[in-house]
């Protein structure tokens, strides 16, 4: 399949408002690199949902600012892509900056202006195709008349769409239904609702069933962890709530779990670096330990992580992910040891819950994380059974332009546009600016860092953006405003740091902020 024809789909797609029309265009797509064979089909959805099929390459968008002038005519296939994307993440050893470079030069040389747009976001991260994932996941069923949640729970367990895609198109319901759990596959994690306090946050539970868990949330890096024992001398794998392996990144937390005596097993949970006095590091602290260049090693000396957990998805060839909660915390407690736990209290007492919430955030803690005991794990989605919440107001959201400074700031980017996902329709919706809680060192980054993300000519002194930048914001409250689509605004919003580790896919939405308003 040309690579021109998938890029001209994108395009198509990012322009059309209509759901429906989004993903019969997708789908069309799809049935069209069928018939180029199943693995043209996994590429081509991997693609269209954003990820290459490699995950990462060794490739940076600063590696990506000086680039040979594109091809005048169309040439790359799909399948030439793939391949190329596969040579380059396999350089290593003795001068393999340069012969990355080299091969990442010849690559872009033979794309148009409009494929090197593309091949840049691909390789990033950061595409901008106008379809989220649910489209693309509808998009899949449709191409291959099979139902939407079958295509949802296979991609819930094989964590990517690409190999989804391939197994529908390729043997349909039965093909999907064939892939399960399996240890050492990454499968999306389960993630939580938000609510303004504690007591709320059990009101919402405690309408499902009388006690609940308010379990500790630590600010760590979200871990998931695969142990195979099967085989002499047995495996671990870990990954991040980006589906990325860290394995090498954590060698500690990999000796920990490889005497840990079980058979197989999956775990949920955290790593976070702590201080000699048990109190949490910031959490750029922990998060160096997969961003560092530094040697694994010298990291863990420096600094050292310890593992919590919080759920366990499989164990001993048992798949717990439909068990209840309970059923699966009581397995957990059987099978790390206590100091791997994370700390939680069960209780139907606001008052017993707002104390824990208070000794954690006192402890330095991000806040409690409040569980339904009955749920099953729902992978890859907010399930109802998680319940966040923080000591002030957070969200996560997206950089959708940027100002020029003015005064000290003349010269850097500075007051940043930022926009929440409306679940329903899937557009991003502006709840406001600022420009507060930016130290220079971070004006300094930004700076660099979205005139990169640039996607066409300033407006005055506004540069418009490819959202792509996740951005967590702490603010005061909501108020009603006619200044923006959404009818709302944050007030006092102030940026608490820039979130790298997580996709735009999970940001947070229009409705999440308006149900902090009580309107």
């Amino acid at each position: 399949m040309r690579l021109t024809d998938l890029v001209d789909i994108a395009r198509t797609v990012a322009a059309t408002s209509s759901r429906t029309a989004k993903v019969e265009a997708l789908a069309q797509c799809l049935r069209r690199a069928a018939d180029d064979g199943p693995a043209t089909v996994e590429v081509v959805a991997a693609h269209l949902s954003g990820v290459l099929p490699q995950r990462r390459i060794g490739v940076s968008w600063r590696g990506l600012q000086n680039l040979p002038q594109p091809a005048v005519e169309p040439s790359l296939t799909v399948e030439q892509v793939d391949a190329a994307a596969t040579a380059i993440a396999a350089i290593a050893g003795s001068g393999s900056g340069t012969s990355r470079s080299d091969a990442v030069r010849d690559l872009f040389a033979a794309a148009t202006a409009d494929e090197q747009a593309w091949l840049r976001g691909l390789i990033t991260g950061e595409t901008r195709q106008g379809a989220g994932d649910g489209v693309m996941l509808q998009a899949v069923a449709k191409a291959a008349e099979v139902p939407d949640a079958a295509v949802r729970r296979a991609v819930m367990l094989a964590g990517f769409t690409g190999p989804v895609a391939r197994a529908a198109l390729e043997g349909g319901a039965k093909a999907l239904a064939a892939l399960t759990l399996e240890v050492g596959r990454p499968l999306r994690p389960m993630l939580a609702g938000s609510a303004p306090d504690v007591a709320a946050a059990l009101t919402a539970l405690t309408t499902l069933e009388g006690e609940v868990l308010v379990e500790a949330k630590l600010d760590g890096i979200r871990l998931q962890a695969h142990v195979d024992h099967r085989t002499s001398p047995g495996t671990v794998r870990l990954f991040t709530r980006t589906l990325d392996e860290v394995t090498e990144r954590m060698p500690e937390i990999v000796e920990a779990l490889t005497g840990l005596d079980v058979e197989t097993a999956v775990l949920d949970g955290e790593v976070i670096a702590l201080r000699p006095d048990g109190r949490p590091e910031p959490f750029q602290v922990t998060g160096a330990r997969t961003a560092s260049s530094q040697s694994p090693e010298r990291l863990r000396e420096e600094v050292p992580l310890t593992p919590y957990f919080f759920d366990v998805l499989h164990l001993n060839g048992d798949d717990l992910l439909d068990e209840p909660a309970e059923t699966r915390w009581e397995r957990l407690a059987d099978t790390v040891p206590p100091a791997w736990l994370v700390p939680r209290q069960r209780t139907d007492d606001p008052t017993v819950a707002q104390q824990f919430f208070d000794d954690l955030v006192l402890a330095g803690h991000e806040g409690v994380v409040v569980k339904a005991p009955a749920l099953p794990y729902a992978a890859g989605r907010r399930g109802p059974g998680w319940v966040k919440v923080k000591p002030r107001h957070t969200l996560d959201l997206v950089v959708l332009a940027v100002e020029w400074g003015s005064g000290r700031r003349k010269g850097w980017l500075s007051n940043i546009h930022l926009g929440a996902r409306d679940a329903d329709t899937g557009e991003l919706v502006m709840l406001g600016k600022t420009f507060k809680g930016m130290t220079d060192e971070m004006l300094a980054w930004q700076t660099e860092r979205f005139q990169a993300l640039r996607a066409g000519d300033d407006h005055g002194w506004v540069v418009p953006l490819r959202p792509e930048q996740v951005v967590e914001i702490a603010f005061d409250g909501v108020q009603r405003s006619t200044r923006y689509p959404g009818g709302m605004a944050l007030r006092f919003a102030r940026v608490l740091r820039y979130r790298d580790d997580k996709p735009v896919s999970e940001i947070d939405t229009v409705q999440t902020v308006r149900s902090l308003t009580g309107w």
